[in-house]
């Protein structure tokens, strides 16, 4: 109440500073607004000395437009606040999806990031290093390993060539041997045979 009654005295204060000289007619003739019924009472009021005398029945019919452009506004303000409610209410909606869209987005993006492996979460690029590098390391292996058999088996053949050599050569040192062997038995017995028949 004491809002509509600072509110009264503000306008109608106002009205006062406003007022401009317009004919009894102009002033009926007037939209009805808060500000032009105050100019309506005040240029409807008689005067006497230095004050202004409204009629009862218009001070009435005054008092009544000015608070149904009240209640008017305060309509006006509580259709607009519900307005507002719900617009933040929406907001505040919208903002809940925005931080749950964000969440999950990060959320797909850590999965897409990541691979399982054996059951663990392993981040891809993590993943990809250590394939690389494993497979790097079993290509050395690799390379090693078929150098080294390349040299064991050049070694190989080597070793199989002096083998047969050597078994050539002991073959042909054996037979001289024999050679040898009989041909000294021969002279031995040719000597047994030379001491037996002296």
């Amino acid at each position: 109440m004491k809002t509509i009654n600072f509110l009264f005295v503000l306008l109608f204060s106002t009205s006062l500073f406003a007022q401009t000289k317009l004919t009894k007619k102009e002033i009926k003739e007037l939209p009805n607004t808060i500000e032009n019924e105050f100019k309506k009472a005040y240029g409807l009021s008689n005067t006497w000395k230095e004050y202004k005398m409204i009629p009862r029945n218009e001070f009435v019919v005054f008092q009544k437009r000015v608070l149904d452009s009240v209640a008017i506004l305060r309509n006006e303000i509580v259709a607009r606040q519900n307005i507002v409610d719900s617009q933040k209410k929406e907001i505040a909606y919208l903002n809940d999806n925005i931080n749950k869209v964000s969440n999950d987005l990060t959320s797909s993006q850590n999965k897409e990031n990541q691979i399982n492996v054996l059951g663990i979460a392993t981040n891809k690029t993590t993943y990809n290093m250590f394939t690389w590098s494993l497979i790097g390391i079993l290509l050395l292996a690799l390379i090693f390993f078929i150098s080294k058999f390349k040299s064991s088996n050049i070694l190989t053949k080597k070793a199989k060539n002096n083998l047969s050599e050597i078994e050539s050569e002991f073959e042909t040192f054996r037979k001289k041997s024999l050679e040898k062997e009989q041909k000294l038995r021969r002279q031995l017995q040719d000597e047994i045979n030379k001491q037996r028949g002296v």
